[in-house]
Protein backbone atom coordinates (compact mmCIF):
# COMPACT_ATOMS: atom_id res chain seq x y z
CA UNK A 1 0.00 0.00 0.00
CA UNK A 2 1.58 3.62 -0.91
CA UNK A 3 1.96 5.96 1.45
CA UNK A 4 0.12 8.88 2.23
CA UNK A 5 0.97 12.02 0.36
CA UNK A 6 -1.37 14.12 1.65
CA UNK A 7 1.36 13.95 4.48
CA UNK A 8 4.19 15.17 2.58
CA UNK A 9 4.92 18.94 3.95
CA UNK A 10 3.42 18.00 7.40
CA UNK A 11 5.60 19.53 10.38
CA UNK A 12 5.64 17.56 13.65
CA UNK A 13 6.06 19.67 17.27
CA UNK A 14 9.10 20.41 18.69
CA UNK A 15 10.50 17.84 20.91
CA UNK A 16 11.54 18.56 24.54
CA UNK A 17 14.96 20.22 24.96
CA UNK A 18 17.72 18.08 24.93
CA UNK A 19 21.01 19.09 27.20
CA UNK A 20 24.21 18.61 25.25
CA UNK A 21 26.57 17.75 27.75
CA UNK A 22 30.51 17.27 27.76
CA UNK A 23 30.48 13.73 28.66
CA UNK A 24 27.49 12.69 25.91
CA UNK A 25 29.80 14.03 23.23
CA UNK A 26 32.69 12.51 24.52
CA UNK A 27 31.09 9.34 24.95
CA UNK A 28 30.06 9.55 21.08
CA UNK A 29 33.29 10.70 19.97
CA UNK A 30 35.12 7.83 21.25
CA UNK A 31 31.92 5.65 20.07
CA UNK A 32 32.96 6.91 16.39
CA UNK A 33 36.43 6.83 16.96
CA UNK A 34 36.62 10.91 16.37
CA UNK A 35 40.49 12.37 16.31
CA UNK A 36 39.70 15.79 16.72
CA UNK A 37 40.82 17.43 20.02
CA UNK A 38 38.36 19.86 20.44
CA UNK A 39 35.44 17.21 20.72
CA UNK A 40 37.75 16.09 24.09
CA UNK A 41 39.53 19.19 25.59
CA UNK A 42 37.82 22.03 26.91
CA UNK A 43 40.47 23.76 26.52
CA UNK A 44 41.51 23.35 22.83
CA UNK A 45 38.10 23.75 21.63
CA UNK A 46 38.31 27.23 23.53
CA UNK A 47 41.31 27.55 21.99
CA UNK A 48 39.48 27.51 18.38
CA UNK A 49 36.92 30.15 19.47
CA UNK A 50 33.97 27.63 20.76
CA UNK A 51 32.53 27.57 24.28
CA UNK A 52 33.09 24.05 25.06
CA UNK A 53 34.00 20.78 23.62
CA UNK A 54 32.33 20.55 20.56
CA UNK A 55 30.45 17.67 19.08
CA UNK A 56 31.17 15.22 15.85
CA UNK A 57 29.35 15.83 12.67
CA UNK A 58 27.20 12.75 13.26
CA UNK A 59 26.19 13.56 16.73
CA UNK A 60 22.77 15.03 15.74
CA UNK A 61 21.83 11.57 14.71
CA UNK A 62 21.31 11.33 18.68
CA UNK A 63 18.60 14.03 18.18
CA UNK A 64 17.40 13.32 14.76
CA UNK A 65 16.30 9.49 15.46
CA UNK A 66 14.41 10.33 18.12
CA UNK A 67 12.54 12.96 17.09
CA UNK A 68 12.08 11.37 13.71
CA UNK A 69 10.55 8.11 15.57
CA UNK A 70 6.92 9.57 16.18
CA UNK A 71 7.48 10.82 12.22
CA UNK A 72 8.22 7.41 10.75
CA UNK A 73 5.15 5.72 12.78
CA UNK A 74 2.70 8.24 12.19
CA UNK A 75 -0.49 6.31 11.44
CA UNK A 76 -1.70 9.04 8.75
CA UNK A 77 1.21 8.12 6.61
CA UNK A 78 -0.04 4.91 6.15
CA UNK A 79 3.17 2.57 6.78
CA UNK A 80 0.86 -0.90 8.38
CA UNK A 81 4.00 -2.82 8.62
CA UNK A 82 6.70 -0.19 10.42
CA UNK A 83 9.34 -3.25 10.68
CA UNK A 84 9.72 -2.35 7.27
CA UNK A 85 11.75 0.89 7.76
CA UNK A 86 15.21 0.85 6.83
CA UNK A 87 17.30 3.97 7.42
CA UNK A 88 19.32 4.45 4.18
CA UNK A 89 20.76 8.15 4.48
CA UNK A 90 21.71 10.80 6.61
CA UNK A 91 23.39 14.50 5.49
CA UNK A 92 23.57 17.56 8.40
CA UNK A 93 23.79 20.74 6.95
CA UNK A 94 25.47 23.18 10.16
CA UNK A 95 25.45 26.87 10.66
CA UNK A 96 27.37 26.13 13.41
CA UNK A 97 29.15 22.72 15.43
CA UNK A 98 26.75 21.60 18.20
CA UNK A 99 28.78 22.35 22.03
CA UNK A 100 28.58 20.90 25.71
CA UNK A 101 26.16 23.18 27.46
CA UNK A 102 23.83 23.80 24.08
CA UNK A 103 20.42 22.81 24.78
CA UNK A 104 18.46 21.86 21.47
CA UNK A 105 15.06 20.82 20.37
CA UNK A 106 14.43 19.33 16.95
CA UNK A 107 11.70 19.81 14.83
CA UNK A 108 10.81 17.48 12.00
CA UNK A 109 9.03 18.18 8.50
CA UNK A 110 8.01 15.33 5.91
CA UNK A 111 10.26 16.20 3.23
CA UNK A 112 8.95 13.91 0.38
CA UNK A 113 7.62 10.37 -0.55
CA UNK A 114 8.47 8.78 -3.65
CA UNK A 115 7.95 4.86 -5.05
CA UNK A 116 11.25 3.14 -6.05
CA UNK A 117 10.05 -0.28 -7.70
CA UNK A 118 7.63 -1.68 -4.84
CA UNK A 119 9.18 0.53 -1.94
CA UNK A 120 8.85 3.72 -0.78
CA UNK A 121 11.53 6.23 -0.23
CA UNK A 122 10.47 8.62 2.42
CA UNK A 123 12.72 12.22 3.16
CA UNK A 124 12.81 14.08 6.31
CA UNK A 125 13.96 17.33 7.38
CA UNK A 126 14.73 17.64 11.15
CA UNK A 127 15.56 21.11 11.71
CA UNK A 128 18.02 21.54 15.05
CA UNK A 129 17.11 24.92 17.04
CA UNK A 130 19.03 26.25 20.64
CA UNK A 131 17.46 27.77 22.78
CA UNK A 132 17.11 31.15 22.02
CA UNK A 133 16.10 29.89 18.32
CA UNK A 134 19.55 30.28 16.62
CA UNK A 135 19.36 28.08 14.14
CA UNK A 136 21.82 25.37 14.29
CA UNK A 137 22.15 22.32 11.99
CA UNK A 138 19.42 20.75 9.52
CA UNK A 139 19.54 17.05 9.29
CA UNK A 140 18.02 15.21 6.53
CA UNK A 141 17.22 11.41 6.54
CA UNK A 142 16.12 9.14 3.94
CA UNK A 143 14.39 5.64 4.82
CA UNK A 144 13.13 3.12 2.73
CA UNK A 145 10.00 1.25 3.05
CA UNK A 146 9.98 -2.25 1.47
CA UNK A 147 6.87 -3.17 0.21
CA UNK A 148 5.96 -6.94 0.17
CA UNK A 149 7.84 -8.19 -2.56
CA UNK A 150 10.78 -6.97 -1.24
CA UNK A 151 10.37 -8.33 2.04
CA UNK A 152 9.49 -11.67 0.59
CA UNK A 153 12.75 -11.90 -1.46
CA UNK A 154 11.30 -10.96 -4.80
CA UNK A 155 8.62 -13.45 -5.29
Amino acid sequence: MPMNQGCVGKVYPPTAPYEVGREKIREFAAAVREGNAACWDADAARALGYPDVIAPPSFPMVLTLEAEHDAVHDPELGAANQDRFVHREQRFAYSRPIHAGDVLTVTVRLAGIDAVGGSDVVNYESTITAADGEHVCTATSTFVIFGQEERDGGS
